[in-house]
């Protein structure tokens, strides 16, 4: 699969329509989202047809980085059915978030 870049309009029917989802707020300027590219890369690999993985540019998707109370970043939001399951800050090891993607799914 190849990781989506969402806007202010797919953002929650995306997240709505997906059974997993792990989304990124990330901005061009930020070194730690730069780190999280591989790993996220590797996850969209690793889980392909499981979860949904995709990224927001702060910069441009104002509105919904705004309505998510993105204050920092990267910020990395989990989805389970449309539901918010897991929030996190800053830099995520990939065995980190492994391990909450496979609590999600079977």
């Amino acid at each position: 699969m190849t990781i989506l870049n969402l806007s202010d309009n797919d953002y929650d029917k995306l997240v709505s329509e997906q059974d997993a989802v792990l989304v990124e707020f990330w901005a061009e300027w930020c070194s730690l989202c730069k780190q999280m590219k591989p790993i996220l890369e590797d996850i969209d690999q690793a889980y392909a047809g499981k979860v949904t993985v995709a990224m927001v540019d702060v910069a441009t998707e104002t509105k919904v980085t705004e309505q998510m109370g993105v204050m920092s970043l990267p910020a990395l939001f989990i989805y389970k059915k449309g539901q918010l399951v897991g929030k996190v800050t800053g830099f995520v090891p990939k065995e980190t978030l492994t391990g909450a993607i496979n609590q999600l799914i079977p």
